[in-house]
């Protein structure tokens, strides 16, 4: 079964070079149902490697470009007029598929968001008077660019800690850079063969529940969600004025199902707590609001989730 993740990889990197972070972190929603938003700077393949991840996982696949212009049924679908049947059907929109990519995310406006956000939390779409559920797996990548800051829409704190994780992306290497060149430059490219079946994707998913995780370190993660609501505990009174309001209960579900998928891609059967370290800013950086003071003073989430880390004490 772990060769499967291999299989994945291989297929993958037939057109991403490294990135290995961001197709781990795809990999843990993938497996824990949860859904991921990827923050970089244009260029750096996000689309692709969604869209390269379907394809491997032979899962439907769609793709909705964010735009402030966007409508709600422009995503969920919308009843229509039938002339020829003098009655009105319901259209289907985008969100009705495996793996739905929601592109620039921070681009569309409250309304689209909120139809999102029941889509994410309900898995279920109400058009007219029907409600439609969404068949398994469903997931939601969506892409923000940091960059831009005209014409887009902050995301509010309860969508995103609908979101599983957060992933920020990074440049390449000079060396994956040059070899991204080259690629492109000579024509490179390779068809993506689909490497696991729907019931194998569901098998993992099982497989990813049933992994042990010991008391310790069960004890070890809710400590590090505490310490973001509580840092006096843990000595860390100087930062305390940098947290408006710490993560939420649900970080602590959440990363108590990617501990185990981040067990899994490492082809273990138990959770440790470098599982724990590998994957804690994705899970918190999204969700922990700074204040005033750490924004004037230039400080940023994933430095206070540092300090944190090795301020708990390891098991």
């Amino acid at each position: 079964m772990f060769t499967k993740i291999d299989a994945i990889k291989n297929e993958v990197s037939k057109v991403i070079v490294g990135q290995e972070k961001m197709i781990d972190g795809l990999l843990i929603g993938l497996l824990c149902e949860g859904h991921i938003l990827i923050e970089g700077i244009p260029g750096l393949a996000k689309t692709t490697t969604v869209n390269a991840l379907a394809k491997s996982l032979g899962l439907g696949f769609k793709r909705v470009q964010f735009t402030p212009d966007l409508l709600p049924s422009d995503i969920l679908g919308a009843e229509i007029y039938d002339p020829q049947h003098n009655a009105f059907k319901i259209k289907k929109g985008p969100v009705f598929t495996n793996l739905l990519l929601a592109d620039e995310i921070n681009r569309a406006p409250a309304k689209v968001q909120s139809a999102l956000l029941e889509v994410m939390q309900e898995r279920q779409v109400t058009i007219g008077d029907e409600s439609f559920h969404l068949e398994a797996p469903f997931f939601v990548m969506a892409t923000q660019n940091p960059v831009e800051q005209e014409g887009v829409y902050q995301l509010p704190e309860a969508q995103l800690d609908r979101f599983m994780m957060k992933l920020v992306v990074g440049y390449n290497t000079k060396e994956e850079e040059l070899e991204i060149a080259r690629r492109v430059a000579n024509g490179v490219s390779q068809e993506i063969e689909a490497v696991v079946t729907h019931e194998e994707l569901l098998a993992m998913t099982a497989h990813v529940k049933a992994i042990h995780i010991d008391e310790e370190v069960e004890r070890y993660m809710i400590e590090l969600v505490s310490a973001t609501r509580d840092l006096a505990a843990y000595g860390l009174e100087e930062m305390d004025e940098y947290i408006q309001f710490g993560a939420s209960p649900r970080v602590s579900i959440d990363m108590f199902k990617a501990v185990k998928a981040m067990a899994f891609l490492r082809g273990k059967d138990f959770v440790t707590p470098v599982d724990v370290a590998y994957v804690a800013k994705e899970l918190m950086r999204h969700r922990i609001v700074l204040s005033y003071e750490a924004e004037a003073e230039g400080i940023e989430t994933d430095e206070l989730i540092a300090k944190i880390l090795e301020a708990v004490p390891i098991p």
